[in-house]
């Protein structure tokens, strides 16, 4: 199905970037390189990351433990080092063609092309996001993305755009619901894709292929990329 063809050029169209755009997680992916770089710091905080590591598979505090994660990966390196690298990272990544769904960013062109507003909304950090999409040819689409800031002992969390952060983040920018199209590919896009008149589902396993159907019923597509 081409949802592109039924797009009016003053239509607004979401994608999500981890899982739809970029195969896996893009600042995981980030995180893990740089821990291998700087191996020091895994051997340092070893005892922290055996102790939070059973939060993080709890829903109420896996949030909390995911930021202690950052914090720590990210502890001792000033704001505008964190941006460099990550700049530097989201560079390279957009050069691995591998790495990103072909048929996903064809699609987001076909958008683009027809003249839809098309904002790339994601859990992703935005400096990282910034410059994967620059890289990608892609630097004229809006991107509203998680947020980091300065702390005292390094970058920390300031927004975790995921859940009902999405929606909450498009509003502060003057987008509301209903949007015409978005695209997800989990159940933390479930706001984003209930505010939409056309919900698309990328890749859902049968879990969330029923979770989701029983909320967005005929306003739900699916596709495989």
């Amino acid at each position: 199905m081409d949802d592109s063809r039924k797009i009016a050029a003053s239509s607004v169209v979401l994608f999500d970037f981890d899982g739809v755009l970029f195969k896996g997680d893009a600042f995981t992916t980030f995180l893990r390189e740089h821990c291998r770089r700087q191996w020091w710091r895994v051997a340092l905080a070893a005892p922290l990351l055996l102790f939070a590591a059973p939060f993080a598979l709890v829903r109420k505090t896996r949030r909390r433990a995911l930021r202690f994660f950052v914090h720590l990966a990210l502890v001792g390196i000033p704001l505008p080092r964190y941006r460099r690298l990550a700049r530097d990272f989201g560079a390279a990544l957009a050069c691995d063609a591998r790495r990103f769904s072909r048929p996903a960013l064809e699609t987001l062109n076909a958008h683009r092309h027809r003249g839809a507003r098309v904002i790339v909304v994601t859990g992703c950090e935005e400096t990282l996001a910034r410059a994967m999409l620059d890289g990608l040819g892609l630097a004229d689409i809006e991107l509203v993305a998680s947020r980091c800031e300065a702390g005292r002992l390094g970058p920390r969390i300031k927004v975790h755009n995921v859940g009902f952060q999405k929606a909450h983040q498009l509003r502060l920018r003057g987008v509301r619901a209903p949007w015409d199209v978005a695209y997800g590919d989990s159940i933390a896009d479930l706001d984003m894709l209930a505010g939409a008149r056309s919900a698309v589902l990328v890749n859902p396993d049968r879990v969330l292929l029923a979770r989701l159907s029983a909320r967005l019923r005929q306003r739900l597509a699916i596709v495989e990329w």
